[in-house]
């Protein structure tokens, strides 16, 4: 990758003068092997990851990337980066440690506790998310997650009026699309004898789901009906509920772009083209549903995102603005979680990662010269080393 000083030249058509550098800055090679190192931890198991492991990156194994994200979770970019370095690191924060150090020791006979994730565009929220997953499934729980609210919201594939619920609109080809996720990271789970329907569900005079029968039956009674896709999942947000009240799993909902529940500008459109308000979206009951506290055994990690409303001067990266006073109280009480930019350690090592890479290279000055123009912000010094 062409660095800053090479392509300022370029552009000003001024030739490129040999810059003479220690012979330490010139090759990796020669650098310190704990340098080089630093930035990595081999500990990539997150039921391991502590305060010790803050600023290291750690890889995630090809098969749980694949059982966990195959279908969505992770910012397209950061999968793009992924695949041209041959590996999917992740960094450990501080944000989701303390997440999974709650998760570790909180009381799951108490109510659901709910997690918010907040803070300015870019610094990290997704990725945090897709740590504590990682944890989450290493840990055993059944995974609820929704990779992007704003992906049913703004971006349906289709709609269609409601035959369980008057006024309601079905996004059936996501709703069913989100099954088939769900079914691929719970697929060892869905096979527990303990995890059965707790009543009948009837969908029409000729098709029924009996109690007791595998969630996993009801879960693809929903991918091969398509017609009943959106409210199989209301359905399926309550079994999950009951079975974890009676201690049969434990259960992790995870949801990005939270607060978009709750802006009222989607762009589905009724028949008389009239815009459709979250809350009339047959889907949007079943994740406000687990979100709350009337139950246990579980506990809920979301985050609210200014990405995820449309408005384009934005007053505040808070909780309290980006939900407004429904989502508030709906979320209330919770535990705020903020997602900061990056330290001088997690700068460092996410640098260090970039050379050991090859995707920098190492010049004198550069680290100061890249924290100013980035502010230290994740997504920023992504953009600013990326190849021109």
């Amino acid at each position: 990758m062409l660095n800053s000083l090479v392509r300022r030249s370029l552009l000003r058509k001024v030739p490129v003068q040999p810059i003479i550098l220690p012979v330490a800055h010139l090759s990796l090679e020669t650098q310190p092997l704990e340098r080089l190192q630093s930035f990595r931890t081999s500990e990539n198991n997150p039921l391991n990851h502590s305060d010790d492991h803050i600023g290291q990156f750690y890889t995630i194994p090809s098969e749980h990337k694949k059982k966990l994200f195959l279908y969505g979770g992770l910012p397209r970019s950061y999968d793009t980066q992924t695949k041209t370095f041959n590996e999917s690191c992740l960094m450990i924060r501080k944000p989701s440690v303390d997440v999974i150090n709650c998760l570790r020791h909180v009381d799951y006979s108490k109510p659901a506790v709910r997690f918010i994730l907040y803070g300015k565009k870019g610094q990290g929220k997704s990725l945090s998310l897709a740590h504590i997953i990682h944890y989450g499934y290493s840990a055993g729980f059944l995974i609820v997650h929704v990779p992007w609210v704003g992906g049913w919201l703004r971006r349906c594939q289709e709609s269609s009026i409601s035959e369980f619920k008057p006024g309601c609109i079905d996004t059936n080809l996501d709703a069913a699309a989100w099954l088939v996720h769900f079914k691929h990271q719970n697929s060892h789970l869905l096979d527990n004898p303990d995890l059965r329907t707790t009543q009948d569900h009837v969908w029409s005079k000729r098709e029924s789901t009996p109690k007791d029968v595998p969630l996993g039956e009801l879960v693809d009674h929903g991918i091969n009906r398509i017609k009943f896709a959106s409210q199989c999942i209301v359905v399926l947000a309550e079994e999950i509920k009951q079975l974890s009240r009676e201690g049969k799993c434990k259960t992790l909902v995870v949801v990005d772009g939270f607060n978009g529940f709750f802006y009222p500008n989607t762009r589905i459109l009724t028949e008389k083209k009239e815009v459709v308000h979250p809350k009339n979206v047959t889907v949007t009951e079943a994740f406000l549903n687990l979100s709350r506290f009337d139950w246990k055994n579980g506990a809920a990690v979301v985050t609210v995102d200014e990405l995820a409303i449309a408005e384009k001067d934005h007053i505040s990266h808070f909780p309290r603005y980006l939900l407004g006073r429904d989502g508030f109280e709906h979320m209330d009480p919770f535990v705020p979680v903020a997602v900061p930019t990056y330290t001088k350690l997690e700068f460092t090592s996410c640098m260090d990662y970039y050379r050991e890479r090859r995707w920098v290279l190492p010049l004198d000055g550069q680290d100061e010269e890249l924290q100013f123009l980035s502010a230290m912000n994740p997504y920023r010094l992504m953009l600013l080393c990326n190849s021109v």
